[in-house]
């Protein structure tokens, strides 16, 4: 089960990766949303998705990128959530 800001996080990289098509980085992630977080609170979030196995990297210096696990989880939990509430 992912925490609350995991799941924000997990929603902004795969949103953003499937509009751009480039991983997705921290900076980019803060410059562009309001999260509330410092950056240090970002890149230790999107770390913890990466070890979970929802994200990866092509390079240690490059952003994130869904994994298959990231997209299924995006589109059973967070998707579904986000319905509900609708």
């Amino acid at each position: 089960m992912l925490k609350e800001r995991e799941k924000a996080l997990l929603d902004i990289v795969i949103k953003e990766y499937i509009l751009k098509g480039k991983p997705i980085g921290s900076k980019y992630i803060l410059k562009k949303y309001r999260i509330g977080c410092s950056p240090a609170t970002v890149r230790i979030i999107l770390h913890s998705l990466e070890e979970k196995g929802y994200l990866d990297r092509l390079s240690s210096s490059s952003g994130r990128i869904p994994t298959d696990k990231g997209y299924k989880f995006y589109i059973k939990d967070i998707l579904r959530e986000t319905n509900a509430r609708s």
